[in-house]
């Protein structure tokens, strides 16, 4: 900015007078005629949004201490140089339901539609380490996600997928070391080498106890089992993203882009700690860790936050953890539209919706991004709704110019503003969270939840009062809503649950049971012993040990965890 003739201090005092009077005159004159339509403006995080920015709301910014050029420190303006002006980003579609081989068909269906990178949603039983035949995930299988029990619906899901050819990204967190041996076991079998395996375990488990819910052991051992993945993938599988730390999880949970981002770097924080603890480098495995934000409603704001997120990010790798690599100080990210944003009224307008979320992931520099889909808001997206979301990304890349330079909102007066107060903002709260004696004393003392239900709170307040607007929720209603019953959506066949128990008791019955029980053996001694369960977890599903067989191994050593009750 300082090199701008606009900015030039003899000029800064003319620009501060001549503001003055546009703000005393011209505008004043107009708003006494006809007023604004709110008191005040302010971003959905609360930040107090000023009729008119000017150079004068970047005095004292330093273009290369604060911006810098792509692919150097400090990464405002994005972690590589050409951007997407090289290789545009990865358009992953979220998706999984029913059985392995209903996904199967789906995610082949989006690879030919152009999707370039898959993204696997296990449902709740798999997610919280239970097989289809357990009595606690009756009425659940197959609903949210894809139900996997073994390496047999791993084998399934990817029938016909070459694992050395597309990057695979699996929403698991509790259970991601047992999904990840399925993957590099389905990878052998398909005769590609672990070291040739590409995609991310989410695998952040921290974010579980604070926003979703679905951790199964107690936190010590829950981040133990997340790190054992990021070591054995330092030299097993160096290509994978052994770890993506989700905020938008924290977001969808009620959680402003200010405490969305800064609750992020704080998860962040710890897990690079514990692993420094473990003994590992920070250059050895930083480079591989990943991270996802959400796309919420307010454009600029979450512009502003990505950038802000790469600036703070590659600050705190340098100056609090000394990291001499650049591709430790690199954020990248993949975001995704927020799905509490869609709402099951007049639900085609969730098409727009998402379209602005696609674009504020791509004029925010993600490496890469999922659309939801028009229909989310009622059921699992059908395939004419999932191409839909797809084409958005693809009419934007192509058609819309927003690829065609780096960073194309830089230098805006408000966006820069705005990408500050959001860094400082966040890093008030990083401040905070250190005093406390870091992350998991804030996480264990209530106070993160507190944080989040109080802005849920707020928000909440301000869409029931009308002055947050939601179109055709709280204003512009049709007189007659749409039926849910005259929408095409999709349905799960409710014979996906009985099909997929049966399929469980069968396996049991045809595989090597004494394998089973040694492999087994082998994960208690090493669990017993304190050592990376990668290797014992890797052998279990190879003999073909169910997720509820490896996850009750677990359970018996380390229990299961009861989080607080949050009064």
């Amino acid at each position: 900015f300082q090199y701008s003739a606009l900015t030039k201090s003899a000029a800064m005092p003319d620009l501060k007078a001549e503001c003055k009077r546009w703000e005393d005159g011209t505008l004043k004159r107009t708003i006494e005629r006809s007023p604004e339509r709110k008191p005040t403006f302010t971003t959905e995080s609360g930040i107090p949004v000023k009729a008119l920015y000017t150079p004068l709301d970047l005095a004292g910014s330093d273009y290369h201490a604060d911006l810098g050029f792509p692919g150097e420190f400090p990464y405002t303006r994005g972690v590589y140089p050409s951007m997407y002006r090289g290789q545009l980003w990865t358009m992953r579609q979220y998706a999984g339901f029913g059985s392995a081989e209903e996904t199967n068909k789906r995610f082949r269906y989006l690879l030919e539609q152009g999707s370039t990178g898959l993204s696997i949603a296990f449902d709740l039983p798999t997610q919280l380490g239970l097989d289809s035949d357990d009595p606690r995930a009756e009425g659940a299988v197959g609903r949210v996600g894809v139900a996997v029990d073994s390496l047999a619906d791993m084998e399934a899901i990817f029938e016909g997928i070459p694992l050395d050819r597309v990057s695979t990204s699996m929403t698991i967190n509790a259970t991601a070391p047992i999904l990840l041996a399925m993957y590099i076991a389905v990878g052998e079998r398909q005769g590609v080498s672990a070291t040739q395996l590409t995609g991310t375990t989410q695998n952040d488990i921290l974010k579980e106890f604070i926003a979703r819910g679905t951790y199964i052991f107690p936190p010590a051992p829950s981040i133990k089992l997340a790190l054992d993945i990021v070591e054995y993938c330092l030299a097993g599988v160096p290509r994978w993203n052994t770890m993506n730390i989700a905020g938008y999880h924290i977001r969808e949970a009620g959680a402003d882009a200010v405490q969305e981002l800064a609750f992020t770097l704080a998860d962040a924080i710890c897990y690079i700690e514990q692993a420094q603890a473990r003994g590992l480098a920070v250059d050895d495995f930083a480079p591989r860790l990943s991270y996802s934000l959400g796309c919420f409603r307010d454009l600029f704001e979450e512009v502003a936050k990505f950038r802000a997120a790469r600036r703070l990010f590659a600050r705190i790798m340098k100056d609090r953890f000394g990291a001499k690599d650049p591709r430790s100080c690199l954020f990248r990210t993949f975001s995704g539209s927020c799905g509490s944003t869609l709402v099951s009224q007049q639900p085609l307008n969730n098409a727009v919706r998402v379209t602005l979320h696609a674009l504020m992931g791509a004029l925010g520099g993600h490496q890469a991004i999922h659309t939801a889909c028009w229909d989310e808001a009622y059921a699992i997206p059908s395939e004419e709704a999932a191409t839909l979301a797809l084409r958005t990304q693809q009419i934007l890349a192509h058609e819309s110019g927003i690829a065609n330079t780096i960073d194309p909102l830089a230098g805006s007066y408000y966006v820069e503003s705005l990408t500050s107060e959001i860094e400082t903002r966040a890093a008030a709260y990083l401040e905070k969270i250190d005093a406390m004696g870091g992350m998991l004393r804030a996480i264990e003392s209530g106070y993160i939840s507190r944080e989040i239900q109080n802005s849920s709170i707020r928000y909440q307040k301000a869409v029931d009062s009308g002055e947050t607007v939601i179109v055709g929720l709280n204003r512009y209603r049709d007189e007659e809503e749409q039926n849910e019953a005259d929408l095409d959506l999709f349905q799960i066949d409710p014979a996906v649950e009985q099909h997929q128990r049966a399929s469980v008791v069968t396996l049991r019955a045809k595989r090597h049971s004494g394998e089973v029980d040694a492999s087994l053996a082998a994960l208690d001694a090493a669990i017993e012993g304190n050592q990376n369960v990668m290797p014992a977890v890797i052998r279990s599903v190879k003999a073909y040990a169910t997720v509820g067989e490896i996850s009750q191994v677990m359970r018996r050593r380390w229990g299961e965890y009861r989080g607080p009750v949050q009064l």
